[in-house]
């Protein structure tokens, strides 16, 4: 079958291995993509993984591979750099955060809740000690939460937030979802990672060539002015205007911020207060990101 096209019928046998080789990761196609641009998470298999078989084994080596050189490198990050080490330490969150984009690509894919929840699960905890060990990284950041936050929601509910389709699993209810206990887990994982977020985001940003060597980097310093032939008379710059002084763009900054702190794991907190009897509402945090 074409890869855009698209099964007719829920008893169409289930699609080959999809678990890519080692020094591969998938690129789903627009059309085997979940419809959610926030998310950004490829279209899940039509059948779970049969407990014990060899694609759900491929999965599990898969994963836990990742996630070992993830931690590595991690914690390469602090290490002095090593030029004969194969493993190099994260520069930046947004680096990690590629990395675990392309394990929760897999995990996701797989449509196997007993392997999507306890890996989603730690994905989720283990984040919450990596945020805390780098810069500020926005963009990443906001964008690896918002997937997390569709994939959790989506196992809380049975069908995928979005599309509206059942996920596979779930085709008889919720029993292959979460348990109680799952929930009251993820729920303090996103109390805590909601509180983290706002706390890493209130820092300043690094800049990158902060504390590199430029002698030796191969980047080219500007040389002092040495022009003795510049007239000692000449006219100054133009003061700054009233625009140099306008506000505004900070605010519009600070306002975008503030609403993506807000929206960390929206959707799974709502469904777990309501689920839990915490009444569905996404609590307020206190948010100091000037």
């Amino acid at each position: 079958m074409a890869e855009n096209e698209r099964p007719v019928s829920p008893t169409a046998p289930a699609p080959g291995g999809f678990v890519p080789p080692a020094n591969s990761l998938p690129s789903p196609a627009p059309s085997s993509a979940s419809a959610a641009a926030g998310s950004n998470l490829p279209h899940p298999r039509r059948t779970s993984l049969r407990p014990g078989s060899i694609k759900e084994d491929k999965v599990r080596n898969y994963v836990s591979d990742k996630m070992l050189h993830i931690s590595r490198r991690y914690v390469k990050h602090f290490a002095i750099p090593d030029p004969s080490d194969e493993i190099t330490g994260y520069k930046s969150m947004a680096e990690l955060c590629k990395d675990l984009d392309d394990v929760i690509n897999i995990i996701w894919l797989s449509g196997t809740p007993s392997l999507q929840i306890p890996y989603l699960l730690n994905i989720a905890s283990e984040f919450t000690t990596w945020l805390e060990g780098f810069p500020p990284s926005p963009q990443a950041t906001f964008s690896l939460l918002r997937k997390l936050d569709h994939c959790f929601a989506s196992l809380l509910f049975g069908y995928d937030i979005d599309t509206k389709e059942t996920l596979p699993g779930f085709e008889n209810g919720l029993r292959a979802g979460l348990s109680r206990t799952d929930m009251v887990r993820c729920k303090s994982v996103i109390e805590r990672t909601r509180v983290l977020v706002v706390e890493v985001m209130s820092k300043e940003p690094v800049d990158e060539q902060d504390g590199m060597d430029t002698k030796n980097s191969g980047i080219q310093t500007p040389k002092p002015d040495t022009d003795t032939d510049v007239e000692a008379d000449d006219p100054p710059d133009d003061p700054p205007d009233a625009n140099d002084f306008d506000d505004d763009d900070d605010d519009d900054e600070d306002e975008l911020l503030h609403m993506n702190v807000a929206k960390v794991y929206e959707n799974t907190l709502v469904k777990l207060g309501e689920i839990l009897g915490d009444g569905g509402g996404v609590d307020t945090i206190p948010m100091s990101v000037d």
